[in-house]
């Protein structure tokens, strides 16, 4: 739900009344925070604070079916920490929303509790289809007045635990979740005797690519991926890659906003990555520990869908599904 009542409009100088809202998109993977102005007038979103901790609260979650105690505890930190940093800015709505792993976990009620009494909203446990909505919204808005940049889009938000394809021109045309992300698919396929294989076999590496290509046949009995004309990934896995592919000697938001990387490109840094072991995987400085052991799973999923759409590359955004939960309670 989202926080009830509206505190006050900010005067903006030169422009009308801004709202000063909070988003949380709590993942398989992390959870992220973000503090914006929001102008519906103009449709602009000023970032005061954006920040992202990996709590990965879906740990298990595909193998138990519950969320594991230390994984909530972990998510639970990172929401007192959110908690200051919301009281601090002064935001005058809050808005909560959890993805793949909340979905699917059979003790989610202790979870919806603990974000209840440190944040006060309860976090709402959206669809696939509402998370896809707000990853295109999040994802486009900026991008309608681009003139090099043809349409239809193809917003691809690969997540831990799912990952969710849409289409569309200014709206949502179609859009599928499907369960396919970096840290389901690592648990399924690259996890032997409790570890991740390090390096995997190739025998996982086919077992996994198999899995991915099954949720693709599903995904496009409802979306029409071949017919997009722009691919956009969001999420960890592809900003991830577009660092690697840049060479970036620390992870940098503003260098890895809307980059472009080609498929060759990120053929190349998939395979790397996928033969690769945990500590050469480690020392590449853009990489958030928090992802060493599932970015290979993560860009293996997106070169898959590159191949099957035919994408020559891949338009990488840093908005996404935590800017259009923003911009729904502006």
């Amino acid at each position: 739900m989202v926080a009830q009542g509206r505190l006050r409009d900010a005067p903006r100088p030169g422009g009308g009344p801004v709202t000063r809202v909070a988003a949380v998109d709590c993942g398989t993977n992390s959870i992220r925070l973000l503090v914006a102005d929001a102008d519906p007038a103009t449709g602009e979103l000023t970032d005061l604070d954006r920040r992202m901790t990996i709590v990965r609260l879906g740990q298990g979650v595909d193998r138990t079916g519950r969320l594991a105690p230390e994984a909530l505890e972990r998510t639970f930190a990172a929401c007192r920490e959110y908690a200051e940093i919301v009281k601090e800015h002064g935001a005058e709505r809050l808005r909560f929303v959890a993805t793949s792993a909340s979905r699917d976990a059979e003790n989610r009620d202790v979870f919806v509790r603990g974000v209840l009494d440190i944040l006060g909203v309860e976090p709402e446990v959206i669809t696939g289809d509402q998370e896809a909505e707000f990853s295109f919204t999040g994802a486009t808005r900026e991008l309608s007045g681009r003139t090099d940049l043809h349409r239809p889009f193809l917003v691809v938000d690969i997540g831990g635990g799912s990952t969710e394809f849409v289409v569309g021109e200014d709206h949502v045309r179609a859009a599928r979740s499907v369960d396919v992300g970096c840290v389901r698919m690592t648990e399924r396929h690259l996890v032997r005797d409790g570890a991740v294989s390090d390096p995997p076999t190739a025998e996982q590496i086919a077992a996994m690519r198999a899995d991915i290509e099954a949720a693709l046949d599903r995904a496009e009995e409802t979306v029409p991926l071949r017919e997009a004309r722009t691919l956009v990934g969001l999420a960890g896995s592809v900003t991830t890659v577009s660092a690697i592919a840049q060479d970036l000697p620390a992870y940098d938001s503003t260098a890895i906003h809307h980059s472009r990387v080609s498929r060759a490109r990120v053929r190349e840094i998939t395979e790397w990555l996928l033969r690769s072991t945990h500590a050469e995987r480690a020392r590449v400085p853009s990489m958030h520990p928090g992802r060493v052991d599932v970015i290979g799973a993560g860009a293996l999923v997106l070169l898959s869908i590159m191949e099957r759409t035919g994408a020559e590359e891949v338009v990488v955004s840093e908005h996404d599904i935590l800017d259009g939960i923003a911009w729904s309670v502006a």
